[in-house]
Formats: C-alpha cells, structure tokens, sequence
C-alpha cells in the first residue's frame, strides 16, 4: 500500500538549475498543447530553485560566464531536434533589454543595472544569467501549465512504493531531513556534481586545522571564501581555469587597486596600481599556465576550414567504433594546428616562415613529426612554437628561472595579440582551429565511435582538459586583469606540475615546481580548480547512494570504465516512450528515473554545454524528453 506520508506529484526533478528549469519549461509546453489539467512537479535544489549551484543569484558580480551573453538561451528553436511542441521564449540579451526597458526588476536593483549595460558581446555575471533562468521558471509557473512545489533540501535516496497488487507505481525521493516525495517519473538534472574529498585534500584540511593555517578546499567558487588575505604575504593558489580568473575579479574589487589601460597599446594592456592591500599570490597547476583568453567580445575571428580534418574524415571515423584518439586523430588534428599557426603567422610577421612546409605538414603521420616541421619552418625565435606546447609549456623540459620569465612575458604578448586581433594572431588561430575541431571530436564521442580504451586514456583523460584551455578560457577583460597583475609582480606563476605539501615543522604550506626549480612557502593556501565530480568519485548523496546500492552503475565502454553513470539512449520520437533512463549495476532499466546531463555525460556528449540561440542543444533535447517521459508517467496515473 503507498505510504500516507508520501507527498505524491506527477513528477519530481533533482536539480533547480538550467536543466531542470529547461525540464519544467518544456513540461509546460507539452500540457498546453494537450490542453490538459496543470502538472504538478516538485523542484528540489540544495541551494537555489531556478539558479542552482553554478547560477546563484546571491553570488559575486565579479563571477562572470565564460560564454558571451547572445549564446546563452533556456529555450529550444527550430535548431534543436526534439518531438515536442515549439515553445518560444527570450534568449538571455533578449530578457535582459526587456528588463532593461520596464526600468525595474523586483530581485534586486542590480539586476536592472546589470541589465542595462548588458549586449551580445558582453559576459554576463553568472548571478544575471541565473536570474535569467528564475524568470524564465517563473513564466513557466505563471502560465498555469505547470504547478511547482519548490524545495530547497539535499536528497540522499530513492525509494519504490508498491500499490495493493503488489506492483511498483511510485518513485520515492528521500530528503536528508526526512521529508519524502513520490512521483511516476523522477528526473535526476543536478548538473555539476562534486568530487569526494581525494587523500590529499583530506591531509592538507586536517593540517591546516591543526597548524591553525587559511586553506580553501577545491569546489564551486560561491561555496568558498577568498577574501580577506594577509596583505603583503605570499598566498598559494592552485588551479589556473576559469575559476581562478573570477576569484581574482573578486580580490581586486577589494583590494582597491587602481586598473588603467596602458595609452597606446595595440593589445589593450592594463596597468595595475596596487593600493597596499594585496598579497603577493604564487599560483600554478598541471599545466603551470592559466586558460588561453576569449578575443575581446564582437571582433571578428579567423575562419577556420579543414584541410585534412574535413566533414567526410570525420564521417568516415563516426561510422567505427575502435577509433583511436592519439594514433588516428590527434596526428591530423595536430597537422590542423600547426598549418593555421603557419599560415596566420605568414601574414602577421612576413619572413618568420621559411621553406615548403605544407609538403611536409601533408607527409607529417605523428605528433613529433609535425612539431619537427614546425621547428624546421619558424626561423624567428619570437614565434617557435609546437604543438607540445599546448600540453606542457616548457616540453617538459627544466627551465631557469631566465628562461621561465621569458616564457611567461611570451605568453602576456600572444595573450594581448589574439585577444585584440583574433582574426590575425597566429595563436588565435590555433584557438579558433580547436573550437572548431573539438566539436567534431566530440560528435565522435556521441557516436561511440572511440574505444573504450581511448575514451578513458585520450579523450577524458587528456584532450577534454586541453579543449578547455584552449578554446573555452575566461572573457579577455578578465584575462588582461591577471595578466596586469603578473606584470605588477602581484601574481607569480610558479611553473608546471606544481606540488604541494604541508610543512608541520615549520607551520607552512609548501608549493614548488620540478621544472623551473621554484619554491614558495605560505600560512595560506587556496584551491581555486574545480572538483568536478567524476560520478565513481562524487560527494553526491544521492548518486552515492545508487552507485552502492547497485542501482545504477558506471558507463563502460569496451569495458572500460568511463566518468559517467549509464543511461539508456534516447530517440527523438513521440513514438519510442523512454530515453536516458538509469541502468543499475545488473542491467536492469528504471524507466522511472531519467538521468540528464553531467551525471550521464558518458552516454550524452554535449549536455553538459550550455544552450545557444541557433545551435542544437542535447542539453534542450534531454529536457524534451525527459518532459515526454513526465507526460506519459502522468497519464498513466490519470488511466490508473
């Protein structure tokens, strides 16, 4: 018999961020077009219903997205292929002009200010876009198509209710607190989950709790405190991604220092005028370089067309399933970067470029042979550069500390040059080569065309962090900000493969890299990467408790284990009723949970990309059907 504490609904969805908004706002779309009574849905966030972790309202303004306001949208268009009805709504610029001309928005004061100032080519605060969403849920409510339950709580459980016959016709959710909701259709849309603490992080908290020493664990920047550092000390900072450029937009607004453009500088450099109050931060990561930069925002970018990693190639490889990422497709791919850096740097620096090099890119089968064409063809010191680079910028070599100052003071000028003349820069065009190619790389990922071994070694394991870096870095506002505060000697980069260690004796966290030889000591010490939650390693009660259980098990491919939970496909037809549905450890499929987006991103490449105006979003399609699957289970219930 169902439980009478059971608060029962026609569907619950796990997560109040874009995912699960996208899932109300197609739900709705689908009960207006059927004309049927309002879906009753409950939406449970551990922090914000409409926003969620990523997109608090609450954060610092200084938190930017890393995508430019006119390619940010909660609703579908014609561009994303889904079986439900059309639903058009406003795309972020759009709600933001409409804001901007009612002269007013009820959240706060700042929203209409943020507003205003807002244009395609600007990057929003992250806490505008997710008021964005919040209004966008609220439409959705304020249609009636849809009644929303929202509940702020961490859910740690699922749970089958069983009918009178003895057969299962609930889903129950089980919050920490004890409060139970069951539905036909659970939807799990959490969106970035976290990582279990690692050994190391587990060490360095128990030290800096014992010592009495600042130590700012990895995790979502808005859940953390940077502020507040000692002025004038040395400070540790590890992780150089998109994180640590919002953290320092955050400590600059309160330090107070003066931030000028420097009067004639072709790439836009700034000077900074330090207030007094700063410390001095020595950063580093893996890589010991931060995130290459977004051009300024509205400037026109070198088009990017294949020369050997054409449409065709890359169809062919779709069609296999052992296609290997290093021995097959980075070697083109490499041969890709190498010819646009060659043929942009032709042009921006005439003379640098010597001999038949394109002959020889053509016969180039590896890594190191292109980089050896690459090498033979730049005779301008000023611009060598190889594809190595992108992984280690020192090619793993030790460096002094000459060479490593030389290094850093290279990367400031190719900053500042593809910031400002995207469509002329030599490294532009390498980054421009990467966005472009890494989408098609992924499509071979949605197509399971990698094998399972090079899924897991190549593609997780090294190339989805080097896309990032390169083709999907911070706003070059941002980037000209840290890249004034090196020069102004108020951040250092330590160096690749930084390590960490906590000194006992002497009270201090220690940082060095093996291969420039520097050292830094510190009482203060600040994680600024992510922990992303590769699922085997998540803190996320919920996922926790499936994972052990047996109710869900890890996406293998070839047998090998990916970062991912299983889910089943899903077609986009109103014919075939399921889709993303979980598969526990023994094979079993719960067609009463629909897993969307990074948790299941293994099985759905894509999802976890925000959705833009004009390009298909697996992100707006997985709403879609998790949206069908709400309508059936609900049905089902009424015929019951």
């Amino acid at each position: 018999m169902t439980d009478p504490d059971l608060s029962i609904v026609d569907a619950i969805i796990v997560g109040g961020g874009p995912r699960g908004v996208a899932t109300v706002l197609r739900t709705a779309a689908r009960v207006a077009a059927d004309g049927g009574p309002a879906a009753r849905l409950v939406v449970i966030d551990a922090l914000e219903v409409g926003a969620g972790a990523t997109w608090l309202t609450g954060q610092p303004a200084q938190y930017l997205n890393n995508t430019q306001a006119d390619a940010t949208t909660v609703h579908p268009d014609e561009s994303t292929p889904m079986s439900g009805p059309a639903a058009p709504g406003p795309d972020l610029v759009q709600w933001a002009r409409s804001v901007a001309d009612r002269g007013v928005h009820h959240h706060a004061p700042w929203v209409l200010e943020e507003a205003r100032d807002l244009v395609g080519a600007s990057f929003p605060s992250r806490r505008l876009q997710g008021v964005y969403f919040r209004d966008q849920l609220d439409a959705a409510i304020s249609s009636g198509h849809v009644e929303v339950e929202e509940v702020r709580g961490v859910v740690v459980d699922l749970a089958s209710s069983v009918d009178d016959q003895g057969e299962r016709s609930l889903t129950g959710v089980v919050l920490a607190d004890g409060r139970r909701f069951g539905a036909p259709t659970v939807v799990l849309a959490q969106g970035m989950v976290q990582a279990r603490r690692s050994v190391e992080v587990d060490h360095l908290v128990d030290v800096a709790e014992r010592l009495g020493l600042r130590y700012a664990e990895p995790g979502m920047p808005a859940e953390r405190e940077y502020t507040g550092l000692p002025h004038g000390e040395t400070v540790l900072v590890r992780g150089l991604g998109a994180n640590f450029f919002d953290v320092i937009g955050e400590l600059v607004a309160e330090w107070g220092g003066r931030v000028e453009p420097v009067a004639g500088d072709p790439g836009g450099r700034l000077h900074y005028a330090p207030s007094g109050r700063e410390p001095r931060l020595v950063g580093g990561s893996r890589r010991g370089v931060p995130y290459r930069s977004k051009p300024d925002g509205g400037r026109p970018v070198r088009p990017f067309t294949a020369r050997w990693a054409t449409a065709d190639w890359f169809e062919q490889l779709a069609a296999r399933t052992d296609v290997d990422l290093a021995a097959e497709v980075w070697p083109v791919v490499a041969r890709e970067f190498a010819r646009v850096y060659l043929e942009a740097l032709t042009a921006y620096a005439p003379g640098a470029v010597t001999g038949l090099w394109m002959s020889a890119l053509d016969e180039a089968t590896s890594q190191e042979e292109v980089d050896g064409v690459l090498e033979a063809a730049i005779g301008d010191a000023r611009w060598t550069w190889t594809i190595d680079e992108l992984h280690r910028p020192t090619a793993g070599e030790q460096v002094d500390a000459e060479e490593w100052r030389a290094l850093v003071s290279r990367l400031i000028e190719d900053e500042l040059g593809s910031m400002s003349d995207p469509a002329r820069h030599p490294r532009a065009a390498v980054n421009g080569a990467m966005g472009a190619l890494r989408r098609q790389i992924g499509r071979l990922t949605r197509k399971g065309a990698f094998s399972g071994v090079s899924l897991a070694r190549d593609v997780l394991g090294w190339f989805d962090g080097d896309s990032l870096a390169l083709a999907s870095g911070p706003p070059a506002d941002r980037v000209r900000l840290v890249l004034s505060l090196i020069e102004a000697g108020v951040i250092e980069l330590l160096g690749p493969g930084m390590v960490l260690e906590a000194d006992e004796h002497e009270g201090r966290f220690r940082a060095a890299s093996p291969l420039t030889g520097k050292v830094a000591t510190a009482r203060v010490l600040l994680e600024t990467r992510m922990s992303k939650g590769k699922i085997p390693d998540t803190d996320d009660p919920l996922l926790r408790s499936l994972l052990d259980s047996g109710r869900a098990r890890i996406h293998c491919v070839g047998g090998i284990a990916t970062h991912s939970l299983e889910a089943t496909g899903a077609e986009i037809s109103e014919s075939v009723p399921g889709g993303h549905h979980l598969v526990a450890a023994d094979g079993t499929v719960d067609r009463s949970v629909v897993v969307l987006g990074i948790p299941a991103s293994s099985t759905q490449p894509g999802s976890a990309i925000g959705a833009s105006p004009t390009v298909p979003s697996p992100l707006l399609a997985g709403a879609d059907i998790a949206a069908k699957q709400i309508m059936a289970g609900r049905m089902a219930t009424l015929d019951a």
